[in-house]
């Protein structure tokens, strides 16, 4: 379902990114087809991102990038005819459960009135705060007895979704 991102993949990410925000940007009054595939392009961190795949097709993008004090969730997007079947609810319960081994918050913003909101909060995130455009959620961290603190509890991930090494 997952694997590892690559340089080479932006351009079908920032195109499906285009057509799946499109709607709740226009809602908002903030749609801009060259503004929402740059800001992927200036944001994507490959070695930080995974490729959804669903029957071996590309489905979808996400990426869960490390900070001091938490992992944000984020680039997070769906193929509009896989949105509610519960592709994306696995998604987000994979990556929360390798958070949840290091015992550290995961945080996010989505777009007001987004219908993914739901997910997140059916998953656990809670409003830390709003603006006119975005709602910013965290989830706390939930550690396992086991939970160790550092890079390297996020634990084994299959080969098939690790992100590619750092230079």
């Amino acid at each position: 379902m997952l694997r590892a991102a690559e340089a080479d993949d932006i351009e079908q990410l920032v195109e499906m990114r285009a057509v799946v925000m499109r709607a709740d940007l226009e809602r908002l009054g903030r749609f801009d087809p060259q503004r929402v595939r740059r800001r992927l392009r200036d944001a994507y961190e490959p070695e930080h991102s995974w490729i959804i795949e669903v029957d071996g097709e590309f489905a979808g993008c996400v990426a869960l990038r490390p900070a001091p004090d938490a992992y944000w969730l984020e680039h997070f997007f769906l193929a509009p005819h896989l949105q509610g079947s519960g592709t994306g609810g696995a998604v987000v319960a994979h990556l929360l459960e390798r958070c949840d081994r290091e015992g550290v918050p995961v945080r996010l913003n989505v777009l007001q009135g987004s219908a993914a909101r739901r997910l997140y909060e059916r998953h656990g995130f809670v409003t830390e705060s709003e603006d006119p455009v975005d709602v910013f959620m965290v989830r706390p961290a939930r550690p396992t007895p086991s939970a160790a603190i550092g890079p390297a509890a996020v634990g084994p991930v299959p080969a098939s979704a690790r992100p590619a090494p750092t230079p």
